[in-house]
């Protein structure tokens, strides 16, 4: 009988805690959302999309690969919240084919805004240096990507990794106005990724009083990789490929 009412009570438990699970998550993807949205709105969004006149076709390939992104993230969010696991699944083979179209792609635009000499207006950094940043983010993404297909039986995990690996990404959005106003360069846009690495820490310790292992590791490498990027990027090697990325890209034009 006892037995029977533990049981029982671990099972309302587990309940509760994907219904508080499916609220949080959806909520981020939101919030994620919104910041990609906002950041992009001025120059793409309410530019007309396709018809925003970015600098390149790469550019508007980059920009849609990364919103299909946001949107699956979403998609996949409320399946899992509508018990529709087996679509999640089936629909997750497509996300990491997805994700490894978005690192091709972020690596192209990188370079070709390196080809253009683009570095961010007010962020004291040369466009070689500022390649770094980009290249970095794709790097980080990929990584937490691939932990994070490793993880996809651990339920627990996996959600969080990818999480995070889209946190990884709010460097594009957040570098531009209104965000940049609050942090005064381009550059420190990383602080709104720990902003977003809190929120999932906090929800951690309320739900189950403690930070899940892999919020603690996938965040320490988000944030100690993102220290590293402007560090590396000044260095001559990084620059010396640099200029040999720069000269290949302005090639191919």
């Amino acid at each position: 009988m006892a037995t029977a009412v533990l049981a029982r009570s671990d099972t309302e438990r587990l309940g509760k805690g994907r219904h508080f699970d499916n609220f949080f998550f959806s909520g981020m993807a939101l919030l994620i959302l919104a910041t990609v949205f906002v950041g992009f709105a001025r120059t793409y969004f309410l530019a007309g999309v396709f018809r925003a006149p970015l600098p390149s076709v790469i550019i508007h390939i980059h920009g849609a690969v990364f919103a299909s992104w946001i949107l699956l993230l979403i998609a996949q969010i409320s399946l899992v919240s509508a018990g529709r696991v087996d679509i999640h699944r089936r629909l997750g083979l497509v996300g990491f084919g997805l994700a490894s179209l978005m690192i091709v792609m972020g690596i192209l635009a990188a370079s070709n805004s390196l080809a253009r000499g683009f570095a961010p207006p007010g962020s004291d950094l040369d466009p070689k240096t500022f390649y770094a940043i980009p290249i970095g983010d794709m790097l980080i993404f990929s990584t937490l990507v691939f932990f994070a297909f490793r993880a996809r039986f651990n339920p627990s995990a996996h959600k969080r990794l990818i999480l995070i690996a889209t946190i990884a990404l709010m460097d594009a959005p957040t570098g531009r106005p209104p965000f940049v106003v609050i942090t005064g360069r381009p550059h420190l846009d990383s602080i709104f990724c720990w902003l977003f690495l809190l929120l999932l820490a906090g929800y951690d310790l309320w739900s189950t009083r403690k930070v899940h292992r892999a919020t603690i590791w996938a965040g320490a490498f988000l944030v100690i990789a993102q220290q590293l990027r402007v560090p590396l990027g000044s260095t001559g090697a990084w620059h010396a490929l640099a200029t040999w990325v720069q000269t290949l890209a302005r090639s191919a034009h």
